[in-house]
């Protein structure tokens, strides 16, 4: 469903230079901005995603920037990414799902598996070298692929890379956003997070998280994201300066851990009281509030920079996501674990459950998209590789790899959705934070079709049925009264398994592989 927002007169004033629902198509090629967060929950922001109700979580977030885009663009209600990092941005950059490109846990060093360990269960050889540039096939444990940055790059685009890479191991070419189709890397590497977010720091020169490339700020009383917002608008204008299309993957660190102190903003929530809670923020929770509100401004800052060059910013689309369900464990944020951080889902970062894979989205096209609405249209992150290139008029192009993403450009253009279109995660590893299966962490792989989301737990081959529409915070299991439903949602779930031959774990015991969900 297509909803349009009632808005105040000084937000339509707001809009005035990015056009309105009566604005013409531009007829150069649109630069696109890709801006993604990472470790956001779909509530970690003053922005609601759920029925247009603002939560109690909402209002510990002060996010006036992304206030602004939903006024400018719209809103998604079913925006969904993997439930870590790795695999988001492998199916981003390649429009494959995980179970096909097989990234399925988060990389870093080279031939080095991240996954903790189990007495019940070994896991299958996935791709943990990550995605690789074509002609690196000689790389195990890797998948090469036509790169969405490199499809944009033959297409006439200035592709930039501006913050965290995290898809290819260390020392391998995956690495290295240069060549994985960037024209300029902005410290992108193989770590998943910084080192340091403090200038003062070096942004953790010396570890192994350590943030490269932005040498110039080291010693410096700045933050990671301002630095890195500095060098992506100075980027930009050099696109512009070279009237040149850009494409801009402004990919933030933020709000990973550590939870550095961001002076500018931490003062207003340390010791805030809060309604989630109930209680006065803690030192954590209020250095992680700050963190937001620093990316927050980053959006501001480039909305800024577009606003005062107009004819940029009528042909300039932005696309607001982030890769996973945010932190749900209680050692680095406040409150009930798996229950308050991303209130009223269950569970978060590295969960089956809704905490872990519902993400924040919001989409600006000049001339398409119309100002403060939302779209209920199910989105999950391989769909942006298809719709990406859509919007950028790109019609004719080959990729090595099988995309599974589908555009959800026609959603924009036509204001209709497909309510039928299914979901499928896969992740047959175990995240190293925490194995609490009861919550959905562990090897699993999941479905969701209708309101129905079907989870199958690999070690302990249960199933367990819910109905997100009713019950958002996955309480009631339906799996004992609805066996017809878990049969055909596990068969359908098994065959898209079955067709991309999905690895699974192994029973330790018998040394057998352990049976798809159909089988059990």
């Amino acid at each position: 469903m297509y909803k349009r927002l009632l808005l105040s007169g000084l937000a339509l004033t707001t809009l005035a230079s990015y056009g309105t629902e009566s604005a013409a198509p531009a007829k150069d090629k649109p630069n696109i901005i890709m801006f993604l967060v990472d470790d956001m929950g779909w509530q970690d922001t003053s922005v609601p995603f759920y029925n247009n109700q603002t939560s109690n979580l909402n209002t510990r977030f002060q996010t006036p920037n992304m206030e602004r885009l939903a006024r400018m663009g719209v809103k998604f209600t079913e925006a969904y990414a993997c439930a870590i990092s790795s695999p988001t941005r492998c199916s981003l950059m390649s429009g494959m799902n995980a179970s096909r490109h097989r990234v399925t846990n988060w990389t870093l060093e080279l031939n080095q598996q991240t996954d903790a360990t189990s007495d019940v269960i070994s896991l299958p050889s996935w791709n943990y070298n990550g995605i690789q540039p074509e002609g690196a096939d000689s790389i195990s444990n890797a998948t090469p692929i036509t790169s969405l940055p490199q499809v944009l790059k033959d297409n006439g685009y200035r592709t930039i890379h501006c913050g965290k890479a995290h898809f290819g191991a260390r020392t391998t070419p995956g690495e290295d956003p240069a060549q994985m189709g960037f024209d300029v890397n902005i410290a992108g590497g193989a770590n998943g997070a910084p080192g340091s977010y403090l200038g003062t720091r070096n942004f953790g020169e010396g570890s192994r998280f350590a943030v490269h490339g932005l040498e110039k700020y080291y010693g410096k009383d700045i933050f990671l994201t301002e630095a890195l917002t500095l060098e992506a608008i100075r980027e930009m204008d050099e696109s512009v300066q070279m009237k040149q299309p850009f494409y801009l993957y402004m990919s933030h660190y933020a709000v990973h851990s550590p939870y550095d102190d961001d002076a500018r903003f931490s003062g207003k929530y340390r010791g805030k009281e809060d309604k989630q809670l109930n209680a006065p923020l803690n030192e954590s929770e209020a250095r992680y509030a700050a963190l937001v509100e620093g990316m927050d401004k980053s959006l501001g800052d480039i909305l800024d920079y577009l606003n005062s060059k107009p004819e940029v910013a009528q042909n300039t689309i932005i696309l607001f996501m982030s890769d996973n369900g945010g932190q749900g464990l209680n050692n680095v944020r406040q409150g009930v674990e798996n229950r308050d951080q991303n209130y009223p889902a269950r569970a978060g970062k590295g969960s089956a459950f809704m905490g872990g894979v519902r993400e924040p989205m919001m989409v600006y096209w000049p001339g398409v998209t119309r100002p403060g609405t939302e779209c209920a249209q199910r989105v999950i992150i391989e769909d942006f590789y298809p719709t990406i290139l859509e919007m950028a008029g790109v019609k004719s192009y080959k990729t090595r790899q099988v995309i599974d993403g589908v555009s959800f450009a026609d959603a924009l253009k036509e204001h209709r959705i497909n309510p039928d279109r299914t979901l499928i995660w896969h992740f047959p590893n175990l995240w190293g934070e925490t194995q609490n299966k009861e919550e959905g962490y562990g090897a699993y792989s999941a479905i969701l079709k209708g309101d129905y989301h079907l989870i199958y737990t690999w070690e302990t081959r249960q199933l367990r049925l819910y109905n997100v529409k009713e019950d958002i915070g996955e309480q009631n299991d339906l799996a004992q009264s609805m066996p017809d439903k878990v049969k055909e949602l596990a068969k359908e779930l098994s065959d898209y398994l079955r067709a991309r031959d999905a690895q699974r774990p192994t029973l330790i015991q018998t040394n057998s592989l352990i049976p798809y969900p159909d089988e059990k």
